[in-house]
């Protein structure tokens, strides 16, 4: 795998429209990343196998997204030291609500930040804030960018 800071994990192709919003996020900040597809249940030999090489590439942050009841992020937190954002994704009858739960509701020992149902934009918003917690660039273009949200909102006024 080449030199990546954050790898995205979805749990299956339906997700991917949902979490280009991410890596939208994470090209336009100039993050190195990839995504890939792994499903804690289905493919869990994969998922850890996935994690070992993307820490050995460098990988700082994870950004696990599934639906359903499914546990991605809890799968991938329990393999790494490293930190991990659980994005919920709306599907099945609960519309998400199970995701979101499942995701919050990580035993002691083992934290999964999370964000809201469908929430990949600010998954790669707080990928960026993690390693700009050690890279001055990052942090720089973070503030420019909340600087342009804000005046956003004043020329609506």
């Amino acid at each position: 795998m080449e030199a990546i800071k954050v790898l995205i994990l979805m749990g299956s192709k339906s997700d991917r429209p949902t979490m280009e919003k991410a890596e939208a996020v994470l090209r336009d900040f100039g993050v190195p990343h990839k995504t890939m597809i792994r499903s804690a249940h289905r493919t869990p030999e994969a998922t850890v196998e996935a994690v070992r090489a993307a820490e050995e590439a460098g990988c700082q942050v994870f950004i696990c997204a599934a639906g359903m009841a499914a546990h991605l992020a809890g799968v991938v937190c329990s393999k790494t030291v490293r930190p991990v954002i659980g994005v919920p994704i709306a599907s099945g009858p609960l519309n998400g609500e199970d995701a979101l739960l499942s995701t919050v509701m990580m035993p002691p020992g083992l934290p999964v930040a999370t964000v809201g149902i469908n929430g990949a934009k600010n998954a790669g918003l707080l990928a960026v804030q993690m390693l700009a917690q050690t890279d001055q660039t990052l942090a720089e273009k973070l503030k420019a960018d909340r600087r342009k949200q804000a005046e956003a909102i004043l020329a609506e006024d």
